[in-house]
This record gives structure tokens, sequence and C-alpha cells, in this order.
């Protein structure tokens, strides 16, 4: 792992370490409030009322804390960032398509996990940046 950003850190890298880091949390967030507020549990019985086999939420959790972990990390990044997309296709497609474009309507619509696919798209892009596992010193 190389040291925190230098002055001779370009600016690309700076901002994939920014992007790495901002999505990384996200997915911790977002595994964290099924883990410790609608449990597991919940979450799976979530999955199975709208029709998904309810052990897949188990998968989507681990999916989640593991590559929000590798992002911040800065492992492999490029690949977890595309290994990403999926799972917010999955909840576009099964919840958020039907409420429509904005985020605020009710049972949130799709315009923030398809916004939340195009970081991920430009993180692949990006790659390591700064201050990561993946980068050669």
């Amino acid at each position: 792992m190389t040291a925190l950003p230098s002055q001779s850190t370009s600016q690309t890298d700076l901002a994939a370490l920014i992007l790495r880091l901002a999505l990384g949390g996200l997915f911790l967030a977002h595994a964290g409030l099924k883990i410790f507020v609608f449990t597991p549990a919940g979450t799976a019985g979530f999955f199975q009322s709208i029709g998904l086999p309810g052990p897949l939420a188990y998968l989507i959790i681990a999916v989640e804390v593991l590559g929000g972990l590798a992002l911040i990390a800065g492992y492999r990044t490029r690949i977890v960032s595309l290994a990403l997309i999926p799972v917010l296709l999955g909840a576009i497609v099964t919840v958020h398509f039907a409420a429509g474009f904005f985020f605020t309507n009710e049972n949130g619509g799709w315009e923030y996990p398809a916004f939340w696919i195009i970081a991920l798209v430009v993180q692949s892009l990006l790659g390591d940046g700064a201050a990561s596992l993946g980068r050669r010193g």
C-alpha cells in the first residue's frame, strides 16, 4: 500500500481515491442498514415478498460488505466496481423502476441507483487511484 497522497499525486489519482472511499462507504452503509436496521432475516423476508429467493438477501449483504471493503482498500478496484453493478441493476429492476425516476417518490425511484451505477463505471475507468492496495509504487 502506498503512502497517503502527496504533492506528486495526480488529480486523477486523488479523484479515484475520493470516489473509491465514497462508493465503498455507501456500500457499507447499505449493508449496515440491512444488517442492523432491517436485520438479515427481515431483508430475506422482503426479498421473498418481491418474488426473490430469501437466501439471495444474505448473498447481497455479503457482496455489499466485501465490495465496500475492497473499494475502500483499493483492492482490484476496476473488477470490484464492475462486479457491484448487477446488485444495483437488480435493485432497479425489482424495486425502484416501478416507482418512477425520482428517488423522492414513494418506494424510491431509480434515479439514485442509476447514478450509483454511473459512478461505479467511472471508478472502473479511473482504477485504484492513490493510497490503494492495488497501487504499484
